[in-house]
């Protein structure tokens, strides 16, 4: 990949993610473990009265987030047989004549879902509300990754050597490296930069090169003479590969298992973030968006669901088309790729890496150009339809019954035929998915709290009291931490797997994240719950073991309102994009209720 193009790939990134995603001004360094950590936690007053001594936060660290290339020009951070040259006028002028297409056939879609979501929201906004009593509180915390950094090796140049690095993930889900330390504490442009949305971390290196295998294969009958490159045979102790469909592969080795464990925690934090962006956000525009991709698809003949919609707009149009250019890709590319087997391989995803950066950049450039008319249509929408929304949910009803009434009958006979018998599989599928990432969620909630009583009831200096009080909010954003919540995600993959052949459903990534994206909710909008009816009940008057107390009583009306371990946790998916209810659980074997 040339200079050029990495650049349009990168700003095509950054202008296309940054309506989705918080800037770096929201991750303040305010942090009491030392300076350059990051944090969003802010101590609530109980903490300040009980701590005493005051405490100056240190100033925001350097360094910001850089829309940067992958090294220099002619820099080549691949294996392959010979660097290939960068995609001619002619390539370039057909790719975007592809993406016009798409989105001259797209766009249309967007608009009329637009209004359809404006419809929705207002009628929702009018809707009859959940008690607030009923719920816990939203938290205003950003989602966001922890921000990591340390050194670590990666195979890079030409020819490919293991080069020492110093790596760092943002909060963003921007991952960076950099010569040294140095050049990241001083703020200056990395060596190399990368958007985490749509790759798979990999941390056995078997399993990369069975999937280097697979990628390529040899044609029937071809041989070459040339040999393979040997650095990837060659054993490595603790590798973090970054594979992705359609860009370039990343090589990364750590010092330690322990090390590897950390980073493959916060890549995988990186990369859930960039991916369910779209899917976390409130916005009108941004569920319009998925529901036009939706019927865009379905007008292409898919009616399946897989995870194509993961990421930003530009990051799933994009996937789109390459999916579509894919065969003839690999039919005009592969017959004259030079090198043998896993070289090879990563030839082909060079060549894929420079398509792909073209045409995120054209889509990134078609949605920026939509993006005057998609504000002036929204307001408009706005000022349209609030006057006379409830003229048109009587109107709805009225279509919504006489469709019912034609085609309820032929529905319900055939959902008994071909629905009801597999109902009770894909019901118990999801929610023993989702129960058991609520009832790890309840328990590491427990554990938190039970350990700021504990060090308030021992009379802690007002150093480590702050700090516990720090770590207790931060719970959401620790990677470690919520681990034991996300396993429980990551282990149903084999289940959610077993409903692509009966229902035509490839979506398992999606609703892995998905439910790790309520696990990390409703834990930061449990803290944000105690931390503020602890802040109200603790005051100066209190000694330590009064304001014990008056945490454990806080404690309980917290862990009553999730209802973590009863069958209705479906409630909850289903109001996951409508905020943290909890309310309606009648079950009497809610151990909450």
């Amino acid at each position: 990949m040339d200079w050029q193009s990495r650049n349009r790939r990168e700003t095509a990134h950054e202008s296309t993610a940054q309506q989705w995603l918080p800037t770096r001004s929201h991750y303040p360094s305010t942090d009491p473990r030392g300076p350059g950590c990051q944090s969003t936690s802010v101590f609530p007053a109980w903490c300040w009265a009980w701590a005493g001594s005051s405490w100056d936060p240190e100033s925001p660290g350097k360094g910001g987030v850089f829309a940067s290339l992958s090294g220099s020009p002619g820099h080549s951070s691949r294996m392959g047989g010979r660097p290939s040259s960068p995609l001619d006028k002619r390539q370039q002028q057909h790719l975007r004549g592809q993406v016009d297409t798409l989105l001259r056939n797209f766009l249309p879609c967007y608009r009329g879902q637009l209004a359809a979501s404006v419809l929705w929201q207002i009628s929702r906004e009018l809707g009859p509300q959940e008690p607030a009593g009923c719920q816990l509180l939203h938290s205003k915390k950003l989602p966001r990754v922890r921000e990591h950094r340390g050194p670590l090796t990666q195979l890079q140049g030409h020819p490919p050597q293991w080069q020492p690095i110093f790596c760092v993930l943002r909060g963003d889900g921007r991952l960076e490296w950099f010569k040294h330390r140095e050049e990241y504490e001083n703020g200056d442009r990395p060596l190399g930069s990368v958007v985490l949305t749509g790759y798979t971390v990999l941390t056995s290196q078997s399993e990369y090169l069975h999937l280097l295998d697979t990628l390529c294969p040899e044609p029937s009958g071809h041989h070459t003479q040339e040999e393979p490159e040997p650095l990837l045979e060659m054993p490595v102790s603790f590798p973090l590969f970054l594979q992705h469909p359609f860009c370039r592969h990343l090589c990364f080795s750590a010092a330690t298992a322990e090390v590897q464990h950390a980073w493959r925690l916060a890549l995988q934090g990186g990369i859930r973030l960039r991916g369910t962006v779209l899917q976390r956000s409130q916005a009108p525009a941004a569920r319009a968006f998925l529901d036009a991709v939706r019927l865009y698809r379905q007008q292409q003949g898919h009616f399946g669901d897989d995870d194509v919609t993961l990421g930003s707009d530009a990051e799933v149009l994009t996937a789109l088309l390459m999916r579509e250019l894919l065969p003839a890709l690999r039919a005009q590319t592969l017959p004259r790729l030079r090198g043998a087997g896993r070289a090879r391989a990563w030839a082909w995803a060079k060549q894929l890496d420079a398509v792909h950066a073209a045409v995120l950049a054209g889509a990134s450039t078609g949605l920026r150009a939509f993006q005057p008319e998609k504000e002036e249509l929204l307001a408009a929408l706005e000022k349209t339809i609030r006057p006379d929304v409830d003229q048109m949910l009587k109107l709805r009803e009225r279509v919504l019954g006489r469709l019912q009434a034609n085609v309820q009958g032929p529905l319900e006979s055939c959902l008994r035929r071909k629905v009801d018998a597999q109902l009770p599989r894909v019901t118990q599928t999801l929610l023993s998915t989702v129960e058991a990432e609520l009832t790890a969620v309840q328990t590491l909630l427990t554990q938190g709290m039970d350990r700021l009583s504990r060090h308030l009831r021992g009379s802690p200096s007002s150093t480590r009291l702050r700090k516990e009080v720090y770590s207790f909010g931060e719970m959401p954003w620790d990677p470690e931490l919520m681990q034991t919540c996300y396993r429980e995600a990551e282990r149903s993959w084999g289940r959610l797997g077993q409903l692509a052949e009966p229902f035509g459903f490839f979506g398992t990534q999606s609703l892995v994240f998905g439910a790790q994206d309520l696990a990390q909710q409703l834990m930061a909008d449990a803290v944000a719950t105690f931390l503020q009816l602890a802040d109200q009940c603790l005051t100066t008057a209190l000694d330590c073991d009064q304001a014990a107390q008056q945490l454990e009583k806080v404690r309980g009306r917290v862990l009553k309102l999730p209802c973590v371990s009863c069958r209705n946790s479906s409630r909850i998916v289903a109001q996951r994009r409508g905020g943290s209810s909890m309310a309606g659980c009648s079950a009497s074997s809610c151990p909450s209720c």
